[in-house]
Order: structure tokens, then C-alpha cells, then sequence
């Protein structure tokens, strides 16, 4: 009675996930056309297909990393695709229509995959956050999606798009409540920020680099919260 009891709680858990994971026509075609090739390519790195995910995204570079936790906990990185459109420079968000792409620390749970956009597939980064609604920045709807155009976004092609959606997908149905996202405008080594001590934006990107500094020391996002008007990183929890 106890085994039955567990596998109807285990499955009622599931359905639970499932329905708040969105789901079309055009987003399972896309998925199917991928999954075989996404788990030979993650066997391959010692990976799973559904394990738990986390993105970061280089202005400057035009690429996005995506990195996959691993059995010791630590994530792993599996693959870097081009973004082939993303819209203004170096730096921040700040208003509605500057047609500026966003920097800072975001996260996606299911409600903000989008697998009817217009644009193939997306998903919402959820500009703006805590820390863009204590500086009084604005806008709306920006995503990470397909079609290679962009007006304050960062835009994949469609066979990429494809592949990042699989995956984001898969780790959330299987039970990540939601995966993080890191925009930064370039890698954030004490070498490149020196560069750019001038840049108007410097002292930002000062206060992303404790972001960016803790992950490449630990391979583990960190918690993010809002302090005073400045990102505040810690530990995430289990």
C-alpha cells in the first residue's frame, strides 16, 4: 500500500510539473528533431538529457554558453551557440524602446517558455527584475528566441533555438523549478574589465563580475539577490 501510495504521489508530482510547462505542435516537432542528437552529444561529456541547466550570454562574443549540472553537482559546459542578432550595446537595459538588449542576472521557470512565438520558439529572461525595478528601468518582453531578428533581444537561428528550448524543456519537466540566466558584456576577467575602466558602465559590470568571479570558482550559479540598488550573490540553496 505504502509503493502504491509513493508512485501516485510521484506521478501527481509530475503531472503537476507538466502542467505548468507549456507545450505546442511546433514545439514538440522541434524537440523530437533534436533529442536523439542533444543525448548522443551529452553522453559523450558524461551528461544527461533533462539534468538541470544554466545559461550565460556574452554581448560582445555573440555567443551563449550553456552548461548542464553534472552527478558531483557541479555543471558542466556543453556547448556554446552564436546569437546572430542581438540589438544596441555594450550595457545595460534602461527604458522601453532604446531597442537595448539587457545585462544582469535573470531566471526562467515554465510560464515564460513561449512555444507559440512568433519568432519559432522562446523564452522570456524576465526584464525587468528586482534590481532593474530599483533603478526605474523598463520594458517588457524580452527573450531569447529564433528567427535571427531582434529589437532588444537576444535572437538564435531556428536550428539553434531548437536545441537550447530542448533542453531548457527537458530540465524543467523533470523538475528544475526554474534555470538561471547571466548576461554579461564579456567575460569578466580582471584583464578585460581593466580594459574598459573608462566605459561609462565600469562600475556596473564591477558588480557582475562577483557574479561572474562565483561561478568560475564554484560551477554553481549563485543565489542573487538586491541590496541598496546592487546585485548581493550567495550560495544557492538546495
Amino acid at each position: 500500500m505504502r509503493i502504491i501510495t509513493l508512485l501516485f504521489l510521484l506521478l501527481t508530482s509530475q503531472s503537476a510539473v507538466a502542467s505548468t510547462v507549456p507545450s505546442s505542435e511546433r514545439s514538440q516537432t522541434a524537440i523530437a528533431s533534436v533529442k536523439a542528437e542533444l543525448k548522443q552529444q551529452l553522453a559523450l561529456k558524461k551528461l544527461a538529457y533533462g539534468a538541470p541547466l544554466f545559461v550565460r550570454i556574452f554581448k560582445q562574443a555573440s555567443k551563449l554558453e550553456l552548461w548542464l549540472q553534472s552527478d558531483n553537482g557541479q555543471y558542466r559546459h556543453f556547448k556554446d551557440y552564436d546569437i546572430c542578432a542581438f540589438s544596441g550595446e555594450l550595457g545595460p537595459k534602461l527604458r522601453e524602446g532604446d531597442n537595448q538588449s539587457p545585462e544582469g542576472f535573470y531566471f526562467v521557470n515554465g510560464a515564460r517558455l513561449n512555444p507559440w512565438s512568433r519568432f519559432h520558439l522562446a523564452f522570456n529572461l524576465g526584464y525587468p527584475n528586482q534590481y532593474d525595478r530599483w533603478h526605474r528601468r523598463t520594458g517588457s518582453a524580452l527573450m531569447v528566441h529564433g528567427n535571427c531578428v531582434s529589437i532588444g533581444c537576444y535572437a538564435m537561428t531556428d536550428a539553434n533555438i531548437n536545441e537550447i528550448y530542448a533542453l531548457a524543456n527537458a530540465a524543467l519537466l523533470q523538475g528544475q523549478p526554474f534555470f538561471r540566466v547571466h548576461v554579461f558584456p564579456f567575460k569578466l576577467t580582471d584583464k578585460k574589465l581593466a580594459a574598459h575602466q573608462a566605459h561609462r558602465w565600469h562600475g556596473f559590470w564591477q558588480n557582475l563580475k562577483l557574479g561572474y568571479d562565483y561561478f568560475e570558482r564554484h560551477k554553481q550559479p549563485p543565489n542573487v539577490t538586491v541590496s541598496a540598488g546592487r546585485y548581493v550573490f550567495g550560495p544557492t540553496k538546495p
